[in-house]
């Protein structure tokens, strides 16, 4: 006889008991089942116990969660949430070392419970731990224990970090400036911190006032990768809770004290793989830096300062006149303004006034700063451009001035200058940590690379932006090899010459587009189906092995993963917590299941419930076009899955699989373009014999039928 749809066959297990086997009816309230569960074992005073899940974090079974009981749970009978909270509080007064460890050990393997955590704060928990923390009676392990549990309870939202005293925060700021410290204390110090600085303003001054950055910078040189990513979140936090003043400040301090070529050699070169907490952390820094180009990039050029126009003529002057002599000696004033103006032309200037040229932003400023730039450090490079154009035909001379102008927005829309922070990203350049000034120096070597373009491109004035079309081709596929030093991006940007450029794009084309001919699309329209099938299958095969996500919370980026998978049955749904630098679990382990059949709907974007409590600021706009959700029959009431996708392809696999399974289309741009590329292959396989045969646009006309059928054999007639 099959059971009610709310009855669940599960296994209760207790210390030193044996365990049982009972079937859980979902309708009984949860004191009466604990009732039950307790006078099986003939426990008296059933209210000072609670059930728990046995694997995973051991969470609290109550009324709003035990829907998450599924057939084949294993629960376990333990004391109660506010007993056990009450008891572990006592345990934190005790007089002995151990006895304060071991409540803390338990508490922190409880703490990431939301049950316990409230029981916990209600009874003036953290304000205990506060005062362990305060206190610092011991430097050790208690002391990274108090600390580990205060984190992990705050991190439940329950109480604001905008509450906490000054006092508390000066003595964690005591722990990190401290020389002799526990190893395993200052990080877990630097990481509360990180997280007063980025929820509180207030707060974030005193850290900001308290925590040198030399302190910083010595945690930072520390061979330490845990110390290291800490700092570099504390500092990262520090620099976007400053204003643009103060930043710019900071950075340049931190860059006269080395911290550049600290990062260059010893954190991305470094023998131990970089984590993506820091390179998050690095994109972080990278962005930040160079968000210090944006004020110059939205200053027009003001024609009545006269330290720009001084610069102006500087700018002239290197490439048109010799050392020692002066423009125009003996030449009245029109005549030399004349002269000026003209040379002004040659330098690539659209109007014989260079300053409304300038005034377009952006890249105003920013480009004037870039054309200086070129023509002090690079000054032969510099005049042999100007001078080698100038003396071309003027169709055929390459304009240096709109060149650089031009290609100064380029790089700023490469770069995302002036963009405000992912919280998610970790898509650093290497290169940018390689050398000082390092937006100029780009720059210098794509103004040679666009005069090399254009000469090879034989291009005209007309053709400038098919030339920058080319040039912006040639900067984004080598940036995207992430080349470790500008050295390196030279000589790989410039092996991508015009003739390669268009070969990539005469391949990408092949790859990607297929003949128009009705013939072949009637055969590519039969192959649809099967392909799809092919495509579905994979992405079942791809949720079967599983994923790594990352927790992401309205207050901070965090660090903690959760893994999740489809079981090889297509029925389950399991996922559950792991630890950073742990491999996937096998399925079996994990905690948490979802039937399939439970699930309602996918949710994607803006209609995911975690995307609408983080609002709908520019920097979440990352983290909404990764985000996707699944709604599940949680008792009466609709609950959801909240997924963050570690890329844009994993999303486009998930959502797919999920559709899949929900018997919905798979409509992702990834599955588009791999049913295109199987359909392409597919097509070519089946024309093979028909290679250098044209296949014409329409079918050959099929021919009238004959004026009589006398050619016809009648075969009753015998021959003699």
């Amino acid at each position: 006889m099959v059971p009610p749809r709310n009855v669940v066959k599960i296994a209760v297990q207790m210390r030193d008991a044996i365990p049982q086997l009972i079937q859980l009816d979902q309708a009984k309230p949860l004191a009466a089942v604990l009732k039950e569960v307790c006078d099986a074992w003939s426990l008296p005073h059933s209210e000072r116990y609670a059930l728990q899940f046995a694997d995973g974090h051991r969470r609290y079974i109550t009324e709003n969660n035990r829907t998450e009981i599924k057939n084949g749970s294993i629960l376990c009978l333990s004391t109660a949430p506010d007993l056990e909270a009450e008891r572990l509080l006592r345990g934190l007064q005790s007089e002995s070392c151990e006895g304060r460890r071991e409540a803390l050990q338990h508490l922190v393997l409880l703490a990431p419970d939301m049950t316990f955590t409230r029981e916990v704060i209600s009874r003036d928990g953290l304000q205990r731990l506060g005062s362990i923390i305060e206190d610092g009676d011991d430097l050790g392990e208690v002391l990274a224990l108090a600390l580990r549990a205060f984190l992990e309870l705050m991190e439940h939202g329950v109480v604001s970090w905008e509450t906490l005293s000054i006092p508390f925060v000066r003595k964690v700021v005591c722990y990190v400036n401290m020389n002799l410290m526990d190893a395993s204390v200052q990080p877990l110090a630097l990481g509360l911190l990180e997280s007063v600085t980025l929820s509180s303003p207030a707060l974030g001054q005193l850290v900001k006032s308290e925590v040198p950055l030399d302190r910083l910078l010595v945690h930072l040189q520390v061979m330490n990768q845990q110390l290291q990513t800490k700092a570099m979140a504390l500092l990262t936090a520090l620099l976007q809770g400053s204003s643009a003043a103060e930043r710019k400040h900071m950075l340049d301090y931190l860059w006269q004290r080395n911290l550049r070529q600290f990062i260059y050699k010893n954190i991305i070169h470094s023998a131990v793989p970089l984590g993506d907490e820091m390179a998050h952390h690095l994109y972080v820094l990278q962005a930040l830096t160079l968000g210090l180009l944006e004020p110059r990039m939205r200053t027009p050029l003001d024609p009545y300062s006269q330290e720009q126009r001084e610069q102006l003529q500087a700018l002239r002057q290197a490439a048109f006149e010799p050392e020692g002599e002066s423009l125009g000696t003996g030449l009245s004033a029109d005549r030399r303004r004349s002269l000026c103006a003209r040379e002004f032309r040659k330098l690539g200037f659209s109007n014989s006034n260079p300053a409304q040229d300038l005034e377009r932003v952006p890249p105003g400023l920013l480009a004037l700063d870039n054309m200086l730039y070129f023509s002090r450090h690079a000054p032969s490079a510099y005049s042999r451009f100007v001078l080698e154009n100038s003396s071309r035909e003027d169709k055929h001379e390459c304009p240096f001035a709109r060149s650089s102008i031009q290609l100064t927005v380029l790089l700023c829309e490469l770069l995302h200058v002036g963009e405000p922070c992912s919280e998610t990203a970790q898509d650093f350049s290497p290169m940018f940590f390689g050398q000082d000034q390092s937006f100029h120096e780009l720059f210098c070597v794509s103004i040679q690379l666009l005069n090399k373009t254009w000469k090879e491109m034989r291009a005209t004035q007309e053709d400038f932006d098919k030339v920058t079309q080319v040039v912006r081709e040639q900067l984004a596929r080598t940036l995207a090899l992430k080349p470790s030093s500008l050295e390196l991006f030279r000589t790989k940007v410039n092996a991508l010459t015009y003739g390669e450029v268009l070969r990539l794009r005469q391949t990408e084309r092949l790859h990607q587009e297929g003949t128009l001919a009705p013939p072949i699309l009637e055969l590519r329209e039969k192959l649809k189906p099967e392909l799809m099938g092919l495509i579905r299958q994979q992405r079942l095969l791809r949720l079967c092995e599983g994923t790594l996500f990352r927790k992401i919370s309205s207050r901070r980026r965090q660090d903690k993963l959760w893994f999740c998978c489809l079981s090889p049955n297509h029925k389950v749904l399991q996922y559950g917590d792991v630890e950073e630098g742990v491999g996937p679990p096998a399925p079996e382990s994990l905690p948490e299941q979802l039937p399939v059949a439970d699930i309602r709907a996918l949710l994607t974007g803006k209609d995911c419930p975690h995307v609408r409590e983080k609002g709908s600021g520019k920097q979440n706009k990352d983290v909404c076009e990764l985000a996707f959700s699944v709604s599940y029959d949680h008792g009466e009431e609709e609950a959801y899955l909240n997924f963050v996708a570690p890329s844009k392809r994993e999303f486009h696999l998930w959502t797919d699989g999920l559709s899949a399974l929900l018997g919905s289309p798979m409509g992702s741009e990834q599955t588009r373009l791999d049913l295109e590329q199987l359909l392409t292959m597919e097509t070519k396989l089946r024309l093979l014999e028909l290679e250098n045969v044209p296949i014409p646009e329409q079918p050959p006309p099929v021919p009238p039928p004959p004026t009589n059928f006398n050619f016809c054999y009648d075969c009753s007639i015998t021959e003699p």
